[in-house]
C-alpha cells in the first residue's frame, strides 16, 4: 500500500507541472554566438540569448551585434530586447521588439510542422514597412536566421536586410 500512495503522490506532482508554453520554440533557447551581415550593414558578428523569464511565462531574446566601418559607412553597434509572450493558452505566441535605433515591433509567431521553423512576422499597417524575422534550426546547437523588410504598400514584397549564422554555446 505505501507503494500505491508514493506512486499517486507522483502521479499528482506531475499532473500538476504546467504544460511548457514555449515547446515550438525550444530549439531557440539558449545562448547564441554569430556571424554575418547584409549589404547595408557589411560583415559583423553577434551574440543573443533566448532564455526563458518570470517562471517561464515569457522568452526574452536580447541581442547584440557589431558591423566594422566600411565603405565610408560608420561603425554600427546594434542593441535588442524582443519579449516572447502567449496572450492565451490554444493561441500562437507573438512577441514584441525594441532596439537601439528606436524601433518597436510587434510580430505574430508561424511555427512550421516540424518544429525547425519560427517566423515572426509583423502586421500590415498603412504607411509603414513590415518586418519578417526567420529562424532555421539547421542542427543541434546550429541556427540560421534571416531579417526582411517588405516596403510600405507592398507588404508581400521582402526583400533580405540581413542573414547569419549562430552556434549556441555549450
Amino acid at each position: 500500500m505505501p507503494r500505491l500512495a508514493v506512486l499517486l503522490l507522483l502521479s499528482a506532482c506531475a499532473w500538476s507541472q504546467p504544460p511548457d508554453r514555449f515547446q515550438s520554440l525550444r530549439f531557440l533557447i539558449g545562448e547564441w554566438t554569430g556571424t554575418g551581415g547584409g549589404a547595408d550593414t557589411g560583415q559583423g558578428a553577434g551574440a543573443y540569448t533566448f532564455l526563458p523569464e518570470l517562471d517561464g511565462k515569457v522568452l526574452v531574446r536580447r541581442s547584440s551585434s557589431d558591423y566594422p566601418t566600411a565603405n565610408g559607412r560608420p561603425a554600427i553597434h546594434h542593441v535588442d530586447v524582443m519579449t516572447v509572450y502567449l496572450e492565451a493558452d490554444g493561441k500562437a505566441p507573438e512577441a514584441i521588439y525594441f532596439d537601439n535605433e528606436g524601433h518597436v515591433i510587434h510580430y505574430a509567431i508561424e511555427i512550421d510542422a516540424a518544429g525547425k521553423v519560427a517566423r515572426f512576422v509583423s502586421p500590415v499597417q498603412a504607411g509603414q514597412p513590415r518586418y519578417r524575422l526567420t529562424y532555421r534550426e539547421m542542427a543541434a546547437d546550429v541556427d540560421t536566421g534571416q531579417f526582411e523588410v517588405a516596403p510600405p504598400g507592398k507588404p508581400e514584397a521582402f526583400t533580405k536586410y540581413l542573414e547569419w549564422s549562430a552556434r549556441r554555446k555549450k
